[in-house]
């Protein structure tokens, strides 16, 4: 599992001729009513394991959460579990607004 930083993720997703990553947020619902990277697939921690057969396992995917203490958990399960292209956003959604997108709110 590879960290990446929110403005690395930022440029990945800008390159349309790259294969863009999965998105994966994993925090709670009133989470991510507060604030979302657009095109992220939100499954909640507490459900990854009854629903995490459905991710694209060919795929690059990019755990996300508050700070990235749950994403990184969940990105080392899924590598135990065989994905083999596996990142955590460094700081997760509050860097995201931090460092990349101010209009999306912090909390």
């Amino acid at each position: 599992m590879k960290q990446l930083q929110a403005s690395e993720l930022a440029q990945w997703l800008a390159q349309p001729g790259e294969p863009q990553p999965q998105l994966l947020d994993v925090r709670e619902p009133w989470e991510v009513a507060i604030a979302k990277i657009p095109g992220s697939l939100d499954i909640p921690m507490r459900a990854i394991l009854a629903r995490y057969q459905e991710l694209d396992r060919e795929r690059p995917l990019v755990c996300i959460c508050h700070h990235g203490a749950r994403s990184m958990q969940v990105a080392y399960f899924l590598e135990r579990e065989g994905f083999a292209q596996v990142f955590n956003l460094a700081g997760g959604i509050h860097a995201w607004s931090c460092d990349v997108d101010p209009a999306c709110p912090t909390y």
